[in-house]
C-alpha cells in the first residue's frame, strides 16, 4: 500500500540522515574529548564566530619538547605534513614528509609562510614557542579569493605523566553563501589526512623518545 511505502521511505531517509549526523560528529571530533572540543585554544580569537569547527587530538608518549620540533617544521618545502604524501602529491603539492628533525626548519616567526602547496601559502598568525602554532589563510579558486576565513591550530599540552596531548583545530568562517558546498566535502578529506598526520607526528616523537612505534 502507498502509505506503507511512504513510511518505509521516511524511515530509510531518517536512518540515513541520523547516520550521517553521527558520522559527521565523529570525524569532526576524532580523538578529542568533549572538554578539548569546548576548550578555548590559541587562535580561536581570530575567528570569533566559526561556521564550522573541527577539533582532533592524540596522546603522544613523549614530552612536549620532543613533539614541538615536528610541529615547527610543518609545511611544503619543509618537513611536510606526515600524512599521505602520495595523495597530496596527486594534486601537485610536492610534499616529502621528513623522518628527522631538521635544524634549519625550526625557526618560525609570526607573518612567515607555511605552504600547503607551492602556490598555497598560509600565514603564521600565532606562535607560542613549544606550545602553539596557528596558521591562517585559505585556498584561492583561480583569481577568486577563498569563500571563507580559516585557521589551523596545533596545540601541545603536557600531561602530569610526561605524555603530551596534541590538539589540532580547524575553524572556518564563511564569507560566501556557497562556502559550505566546498568546505563540507573538503572537511571529510581533511579528517582522513589529519588523523594520519597526528599518528605520523606521534610515531616520530615516540621513536625519538626511544619507544617502539605502533
Amino acid at each position: 500500500m502507498r502509505w506503507r511505502r511512504m513510511v518505509r521511505v521516511i524511515a530509510i531517509v531518517s536512518t540515513g540522515a541520523a547516520y550521517m549526523l553521527v558520522a559527521r560528529l565523529w570525524y569532526l571530533q576524532w580523538g578529542a574529548t568533549d572538554q578539548e572540543s569546548r576548550d578555548h585554544l590559541p587562535g580561536d580569537d581570530l575567528i570569533t564566530r566559526a561556521d564550522l569547527s573541527a577539533t582532533r587530538a592524540i596522546t603522544v608518549h613523549a614530552p612536549v619538547e620532543q613533539v614541538w620540533p615536528w610541529i615547527a617544521q610543518l609545511g611544503q618545502g619543509r618537513g611536510g605534513f606526515y600524512s599521505y604524501d602520495i595523495l597530496e602529491n596527486l594534486v601537485g603539492c610536492g610534499i616529502h614528509s621528513a623522518g628527522t628533525v631538521v635544524p634549519e626548519w625550526q625557526t618560525l616567526e609570526v607573518g612567515d609562510e607555511v605552504k600547503l602547496h607551492p602556490e598555497v601559502p598560509l600565514e603564521v598568525a600565532v606562535l607560542e614557542e613549544g606550545r602553539a602554532l596557528v596558521l591562517r589563510g585559505g585556498v584561492s579558486m583561480g583569481s577568486t579569493a577563498p569563500p571563507y576565513d580559516f585557521t589551523w591550530a596545533f596545540v601541545l599540552r603536557g600531561q602530569p605523566d610526561g605524555t603530551t596531548r596534541l590538539v589540532v583545530r580547524e575553524r572556518y568562517a564563511y564569507t560566501q553563501g556557497w562556502a559550505p558546498l566546498l568546505v563540507e566535502p573538503v572537511e571529510a578529506i581533511s579528517f582522513v589526512m589529519t588523523q594520519k598526520m597526528l599518528r605520523g607526528i606521534r610515531d616520530r616523537a615516540e621513536r625519538d623518545a626511544g619507544l617502539p612505534v605502533e
